[in-house]
C-alpha cells in the first residue's frame, strides 16, 4: 500500500516517539494474547489423543464415554478418574494455565483467597477462582467494550457534529442547546440507576455508554465543519450541483476525521475506566463475568489479600497508561506543527 507524503510524514512522527511505540507494542501484545484467552488459561486440555483419534476440547464438547467412562455428561478432564481413562490410551497437552475465569480451585493450598502458588501464579480471589485466568478474560473484555464503545460513538458523533457544521443556522443553534442540556446531566449517576432497574449485560452497558459517548466528537468536527465549508473548493463543489452528502463525506470530512482520530484513544480510555469503575460499585457486568473492577473490589473487601489489590491496580494502571502514551503520539503525528 503506498502512503502519500502527508501519511508519511505522521507515521515518522508517531515513531519518533519512542513512547508511544514502546505502548502501542505492549498493548498489542497484551490485548493479542488477551484474545486467545481460551487457548492460554483454560480447564480444558488443547489437545486429547484417545485411543488413535485426536480431540480438541477447547472447541467441542466430548461426553465421558468417549474417553470409556460411565456417564453421559461432558468430561471433567482435571478428575482423575478421567484423566486416568484419556492417559491409559493417550495423552493430554494442557494450557499454560489449567484454570478458566470462573473455575474453582477445589483444593487451595489455603482457604480462599489464597496466595500465590505454583499452581495459581497470582493466588486465587474469594471464590477461590485463578487470578491469572481472570485477568486474562477480564482484560479482553475491558479492551473489547472499550473499542465498541469508542467506535460507534465515533460514527454517531461524526455525523451529527457534520450536520450542525456544515448547515449551521437555526439546527446548529437548537442542537448546541440539547447538548449543553444532555451533557449537564450526571452521567455516572444516572448510569447507576439505570443499571438497578435492568440486568446489565455487555450490550446494555455498551447502550448506555454511548447516550452520551457520541458528544466529545461532535464538537471537535463540527468545528472543523464550520471552518471548510465556506473554503472555495466547497464553494466550486455547490456552484457545480454537487449534492451536500457528497461535499460532506467526499471532501469536508477528511479533513475532520484529523481531530477524531486524535479523540479517539482518550475516549478509548475514558470507556474502559467508566467500566471498571461501574464494576468496582457492583453496578457493571453481570456476577460471575471476568472483570477487572470486581476484582479491585475483591482487594478493597480483602485487605489481608494483597495480591488482588496490587494486581487488579497494576493491571489498570498499566492498560490505561499504555492507551494515554498511544493517544499522545497519535495526537503528535496529526498535529501540522510538529516536523520530527
Amino acid at each position: 500500500m503506498n502512503l502519500s507524503q502527508v501519511n508519511i510524514g505522521r507515521l515518522n512522527r508517531f515513531k519518533a516517539n519512542k513512547r508511544a511505540v514502546w505502548s502501542l507494542w505492549i498493548f498489542s501484545i497484551f490485548f493479542v494474547i488477551s484474545m486467545a484467552s481460551e487457548l492460554v488459561a483454560n480447564d480444558k486440555p488443547l489437545l486429547v489423543k484417545y485411543d488413535g483419534g485426536y480431540y480438541f476440547p477447547v472447541f467441542n464438547v466430548y461426553k465421558e464415554t468417549v474417553f470409556g467412562g460411565d456417564f453421559e455428561l461432558e468430561a471433567d478432564y482435571k478428575d482423575e478418574f478421567v484423566a486416568d481413562l484419556i492417559n491409559e490410551k493417550g495423552w493430554m497437552v494442557w494450557p499454560a494455565i489449567r484454570y478458566s475465569y470462573d473455575t474453582i480451585n477445589l483444593n487451595p493450598p489455603s482457604p480462599a483467597p489464597s496466595p500465590p502458588t505454583a499452581e495459581n501464579w497470582l493466588g486465587t480471589d474469594d471464590k477461590g477462582r485463578d487470578v491469572v485466568a481472570r485477568l486474562l478474560y477480564g482484560f479482553r473484555l475491558a479492551v473489547l467494550f472499550g473499542f465498541a464503545v469508542t467506535i460507534i460513538s465515533a460514527v454517531i458523533g461524526v455525523f451529527l457534529g457534520a450536520v450542525q457544521g456544515y448547515y449551521g443556522g437555526l439546527l446548529d443553534l437548537f442542537f448546541q442547546r440539547f447538548m449543553e442540556v444532555w451533557g449537564s446531566m450526571p452521567t455516572l449517576f444516572i448510569l447507576i440507576i439505570l443499571m438497578s432497574i435492568v440486568t446489565p449485560s455487555f450490550f446494555w452497558l455498551m447502550m448506555v455508554m454511548l447516550l452520551w459517548g457520541w458528544m466529545g466528537f461532535v464538537g471537535v468536527v463540527r468545528a472543523e465543519f464550520f471552518k471548510t465549508r465556506n473554503f472555495e473548493y466547497v464553494q466550486s463543489a455547490k456552484a457545480m450541483g454537487m449534492s451536500d452528502g457528497r461535499i460532506m463525506f467526499k471532501h469536508v470530512l477528511p479533513n475532520a476525521m484529523v481531530a477524531t482520530m486524535t479523540f479517539m484513544p482518550f475516549v478509548l480510555s475514558g470507556s474502559i475506566t467508566a467500566l471498571t469503575s461501574l464494576d468496582f460499585l457492583g453496578f457493571g457486568m453481570p456476577v460471575g463475568s471476568p472483570s477487572l473492577g470486581e476484582l479491585l473490589a475483591q482487594g478493597k473487601a480483602n485487605i489481608q489479600a494483597p495480591w488482588l489489590g496490587f494486581t487488579s491496580f497494576f493491571v489498570v494502571g498499566f492498560m490505561l497508561t499504555t492507551l494515554i502514551f498511544i493517544g499522545e503520539g497519535v495526537r503528535d503525528a496529526f498535529d501540522p506543527r510538529k516536523t520530527y
